[in-house]
């Protein structure tokens, strides 16, 4: 009899089905397999096409009406968890093999873990992301600190399902910084732990930009964050001009590395297929 407990992973997808690919790739090598995945199409066009090519993953595919974006999906998604953990992961991140693991084990004298993450650059050459550029996500876990600038990642965090039943779903008012408001309301009433392990891979494209958007869009949804667990004035500046402030600099730490710096392959560009990469569900 199986007695590892079920991961049940949430991707929100939109229009973007080689990195999606690529994801499912990752997760069809975790070492961990009793995985249910559960895919949100946010109204984009079907996924059908790259799900069927991993047969072998316990894979549920929800549909959203309309575009509601990526909280709202990430929210359908919840409605559908049979598992006892829960795994969130934007659908162009992806997991080391032994991830899943790993964070389970964690997990056992926690309620809620978050690993490091590499994050890396990458050209898209004959529809596979090959890393260009990588570097390492990796702070203390200071939750005083994390009040003025979240070092939480969502990708790849796994956590116990019944702190929805406490929180509530994810907040879709404060949307861009609906990964903060979560791991901050999960601090306040649970055992929350950083896992020194960058087995998290974060894309980010320079032509791209998806760690920033513009300030003026922003900065509504910051207040908003801000108001609702007291944060005082928080900056807007370029994600990676805050990590050279002095007071996020003092938290680096060390992590493990064990990504080879290989790409992830789909089965979707192995069979010569294509996808559209137009706009994703980042949050």
């Amino acid at each position: 009899m199986d007695t590892q407990p079920l991961v049940s992973v949430i991707i929100p997808t939109y229009n973007r089905l080689e990195a999606l690919g690529e994801l499912l790739e990752s997760l069809s090598r975790q070492t961990y397999p009793h995985l249910q995945i559960i895919i949100v199409n946010d109204a984009g066009e079907s996924v059908e096409r790259v799900t069927a090519l991993y047969p072998e993953l316990d894979t549920l595919v929800l549909t959203m009406e309309s575009n509601g974006k990526h909280v709202a999906a990430r929210n359908l998604g919840l409605t559908a968890v049979r598992g006892e953990y829960i795994l969130l992961c934007d659908d162009d991140d992806l997991l080391l093999p032994a991830h899943v693991e790993r964070m389970v084990r964690e997990l056992q004298d926690s309620d809620l873990v978050y690993s490091d993450v590499e994050i890396f650059d990458y050209t898209v050459v004959e529809g596979t992301r090959r890393p260009t550029g990588r570097f390492i996500f990796a702070y203390e876990h200071d939750l005083e600190a994390m009040r003025k600038f979240s070092t939480f990642v969502a990708s790849g965090c796994l956590y116990r399902r019944e702190l929805h039943e406490r929180l509530g779903p994810f907040d879709t008012e404060v949307y861009h910084y609906w990964d903060w408001d979560f791991f901050l309301r999960a601090s306040e009433s649970f055992r929350v732990k950083r896992v020194p392990v960058a087995s998290a891979l974060y894309a980010f494209a320079s032509a791209g930009g998806n760690l920033s958007g513009p300030a003026d869009s922003m900065r509504p949804y910051l207040d908003k964050l801000s108001a609702k667990h007291g944060l005082g004035e928080l900056p807007t500046a370029n994600f990676f001009l805050l990590l050279e402030e002095p007071d996020v600099k003092s938290r680096k730490a060390v992590t493990e590395v064990s990504w080879d710096g290989e790409p992830f392959v789909s089965r979707l560009t192995g069979f010569g297929g294509s996808g559209s990469r137009e706009e994703g569900e980042n949050g």
